[in-house]
């Protein structure tokens, strides 16, 4: 079956949808065939991609959302069931990182943390099940390498996308009797903005990244690939090299992973450990 068939008249509901992944995951979607309803902060931006997408011949609906906030999640869900009678596919996909040492970072930041990467997914997740159960769907967490493995200088990272993995798994768990798929993702160094976004010690943002773009994935390539990961019903999608290295030497020789990723770090621009 192609992704065409797959997702033609399926109704997905994406969440930080206003940029990177989640923008790219809109125009995938909807370049498939599917119902789209895109969830973000930045109203503006959201209208801007909802017209283009209509302009294109998209079935699509917008709702500003903050997923720190449950009542903007249940407002989420209820704009795609108002518009389109259900859902078939929710992809939590908003988030933001962070770059400091635990040694310095402030409290707050790490709460930040938890509150976007970890809660939005809750609260989507809950509002949506219902509608998912019914559809047979699917629910995306789009985690990272830093939710395999403690990646040094994330700690606030990690754990949210920890605290993710593990939810989602429990909730696949769960729904085993009612055919709930739910896949965890985890996309390599994406060129997206999160990076300039990620917060620093004091919860201020970087407004720079110390990796170069060029050898990252696209956005575009990460947004494909979770659509043939939904297709497929894959419970864990790893993307690179990076990833997969991750998984497997992680069973094996956890120690050696703990330094190869110290000494990744260590190697950055303006490294937190220097």
């Amino acid at each position: 079956m192609s992704e065409k068939e797959f997702f033609k008249g399926k109704t997905v509901v994406i969440t930080g949808a206003s940029s990177g992944i989640g923008r790219a995951l809109a125009y995938e979607f909807a370049a498939n065939g599917a119902n789209v309803v895109i969830g973000a902060r930045h109203d503006t931006k959201l209208a801007e991609i909802a017209g283009d997408l209509t302009n294109r011949g998209a079935a699509v609906a917008w709702c500003a959302a903050d997923v720190t906030r449950e009542e903007d999640c249940r407002r989420l869900v209820e704009t795609a069931v108002a518009r389109f009678g259900g859902i078939d596919i929710l992809v939590c996909n908003a988030g933001i990182s962070m770059r400091a040492l635990f040694d310095n970072v402030q409290l707050d930041v790490l709460r930040r943390l938890m509150d976007v990467n970890f809660w939005g997914t809750v609260y989507c997740t809950k509002y949506a099940l219902p509608y998912l159960q019914a559809a047979r769907g699917t629910v995306v967490g789009v985690s990272s390498v830093a939710g395999l493995h403690g990646l040094p200088g994330r700690t606030g990272y990690s754990a949210s996308k920890y605290a993710m993995t593990g939810f989602l798994d429990t909730v696949r768990i769960e729904n085993r009797r009612k055919g709930v798929h739910v896949m965890v993702a985890c996309p390599g160094f994406t060129a997206t903005n999160v990076r300039f976004s990620a917060l620093t010690a004091d919860g201020t943002e970087q407004g720079a990244t110390p990796r170069k773009e060029e050898k990252m994935m696209t956005a575009e390539e990460v947004a494909h690939r979770i659509a043939k990961g939904i297709m497929r019903r894959k419970r864990l999608l790893l993307m690179e090299f990076e990833g997969r290295a991750t998984h497997f030497i992680k069973k094996f020789s956890p120690r050696f992973l703990d330094m190869m990723f110290y000494k990744v770090m260590a190697r950055e621009p303006d490294s937190p450990f220097k």
